[in-house]
């Protein structure tokens, strides 16, 4: 691709980020809490206390209420009844059965995005690819997690199929957190990384067959590093 070419998508890139930052305060709102549950803030199990988030995020309760249907909707918060709204809490079993499914999903995926992709849609991951990967260098970890989750989607939206894109929204809203917890320990992010560049590669080569092998792999070596994390993290807590 020309240099134009590349700045071209790179600048489609930046005008999706600029039109993400003009959204409606409720999906802001919504993006925020997102991170917060995803980056540990917000533990598992833990009650959503509507007015404490709203002086924490300066918010009304009308969006942050907005935002707390959105994120029940992707499985990041269970409403019970008596008890209002909660993060949602996996079992080792959940998690697993979870990653093993996406990883079909996703394997899938690949191999249809491969049959579909344009040339500018390959140059739109890869341009999300190098920025994520800046990101690693820096140690940026949700900003990188937020990258590589669009990558995933992406190449999920690559797929052309209606029903594989609604079912992989909706599990993989319920094991967000864990894919991020995954990434915690700095061999497995570099590890990541590496499986991203040879997706990319796949990608690039229309090679179907492939970049399937890769994305179930992928997923593959990420369900273990989240039961590790999450088994670690529920000792710890217990300790």
């Amino acid at each position: 691709m020309t240099d134009e070419g590349w700045q071209a998508v790179s600048s489609e890139v930046e005008e999706g980020d600029r039109r993400r930052s003009r959204r409606p305060l409720h999906e802001e709102a919504a993006e925020r809490l997102r991170d917060m549950i995803v980056g540990g803030e917000l533990s598992a199990g833990e009650r959503i206390t509507e007015q404490s988030l709203c002086d924490r995020m300066g918010l009304s309760r009308t969006p942050l209420r907005e935002a707390i249907k959105t994120l029940t909707s992707e499985g990041l918060i269970v409403l019970q009844p008596n008890r209002g709204a909660t993060v949602a809490s996996l079992s080792l079993d959940d998690i697993e059965d979870t990653f093993r499914v996406i990883g079909a999903l996703e394997a899938l995926a690949g191999e249809l995005a491969c049959a579909n992709a344009g040339d500018d849609d390959v140059a739109e991951i890869r341009v999300l690819h190098y920025q994520m990967a800046l990101h690693r260098t820096r140690g940026e970890r949700l900003d990188y997690f937020n990258l590589n989750q669009r990558i995933h989607e992406k190449i999920v939206e690559l797929s052309g199929n209606s029903v594989l894109v609604e079912t992989h929204r909706r599990l993989g809203g319920r094991i967000r957190r864990h894919r991020f917890a995954a990434n915690l320990a700095p061999e497995r992010w570099d590890e990541a990384i590496r499986e991203h560049a040879e997706m990319l590669e796949a990608l690039d080569t229309r090679n179907g067959e492939r970049l399937a092998e890769i994305l179930r792999r992928h997923l593959d070596n990420k369900r273990a590093a989240a039961e590790n994390a999450t088994a670690t993290e529920r000792r710890d807590r217990v300790d």
